[in-house]
This record gives structure tokens, C-alpha cells and sequence, in this order.
């Protein structure tokens, strides 16, 4: 009964009931891994996109995560409807993440991450990449706008480590590259 009111709330994107409710999810935790995932339907529409099908990726991006607290590049464009693979490399010593959102759902995880920071993400539109490894986000921009990414460990998104996607619509002329 309170996994399923749990995953109710997750759904409806309750993070701060659970966090007055003192109910962190861990990472490794292989219950709320199932959880967080049950929570977040894959195709789950978001203000800044939807989980992209791997089989309809027009564009690879790779995106390198420092431990000078940087993403390189910082910033993409992409077209209103692209579905990209983001591949990201870690070439730190430090664990680092990436987050797509809005800034305020940014600014709202993060604070949320300072309360529970070894809290694991298991959205399709979050990675957490272990030092020297990889890992990938495969996202449709189906929604024109700016958009932001973030590693929203403590203090790194704070020390600079953030990122922005520009999503045009079909009005806008873009030469579908990376943006440095």
C-alpha cells in the first residue's frame, strides 16, 4: 500500500511530500531504482521534451563532463521535433550527472539533492555517470524554447556546471550543429 501511494506521488511529481515524509531514495537502493522507475511512465511528456526512440536518433551529441565542473560543449541546438542521443563522458575523478529540465525543475531537484544527495536518477532524462564512465540520454525536443541541463550534485552546478538546448521551431533557421 505505501509503495503504491509512493509511486502516486512520484507520479505526480510529489518530491517535496517525500522529502516531509522523510523518504530519500538511494542510490543502489534496488527497490527505489524499481520505484523511481514504475514512477516516471518512459514516454512521459515534459515541458522541454519526451523519451526519444533510439531507433528514430537523428543526431549523436557527445558532451564531456570535467571535474573543473564544466560540460563541454555547454550548449546545443537542435530542431523542434529531434530526437538526440547525448553521449556523456566522464573524464573526471569525481561522479557527475546530467539533468534535463526547465531551471525551475532544476533549482527544485537541486534542492532536493542537497537533502538526500545520494539520491539515484532513473528518468530517461537524467544520467549519472560514474568517474572514467559513460552513459547516454536518448531525448526528443519536441517543444520549441530554452532549456537547461545540469549536474545537479551538490556544488557542481553550483561551481558552473550547467548547460543550455536551444530547441528552434520550424520557423527558425538553423544550421543543426552543436553551439560552442
Amino acid at each position: 500500500m505505501l509503495k503504491n501511494m509512493l509511486k502516486i506521488l512520484c507520479s505526480l511529481g510529489c518530491a517535496a511530500w517525500l522529502m516531509q515524509a522523510g523518504t530519500a531514495l538511494a542510490h543502489g537502493d534496488a527497490e527505489s531504482a524499481k520505484m523511481q522507475h514504475a514512477a516516471a511512465p518512459a514516454a512521459g511528456q515534459k515541458p522541454f521534451g519526451i523519451d526519444g526512440d533510439p531507433a528514430k536518433v537523428a543526431r549523436v551529441v557527445q558532451i564531456a563532463m570535467t571535474d573543473e565542473m564544466r560540460f563541454i560543449p555547454d550548449a546545443i541546438t537542435v530542431a523542434s521535433g529531434e530526437t538526440v542521443k547525448i553521449v556523456l563522458v566522464n573524464n573526471g575523478r569525481l561522479g557527475h550527472e546530467m539533468v534535463l529540465g526547465t531551471a525551475a525543475e532544476l533549482q527544485q531537484h537541486a534542492e532536493m539533492m542537497r537533502k538526500f544527495p545520494a539520491m539515484e536518477h532513473a528518468a530517461p532524462y537524467m544520467a549519472h555517470v560514474s568517474p572514467g564512465g559513460s552513459a547516454e540520454i536518448v531525448w526528443q525536443f519536441n517543444r520549441a524554447g530554452t532549456f537547461d541541463f545540469a549536474c545537479l550534485i551538490a556544488g557542481h552546478s553550483e561551481a558552473g556546471m550547467r548547460g543550455r538546448v536551444s530547441v528552434l521551431d520550424a520557423g527558425q533557421k538553423s544550421d543543426n550543429r552543436i553551439q560552442e
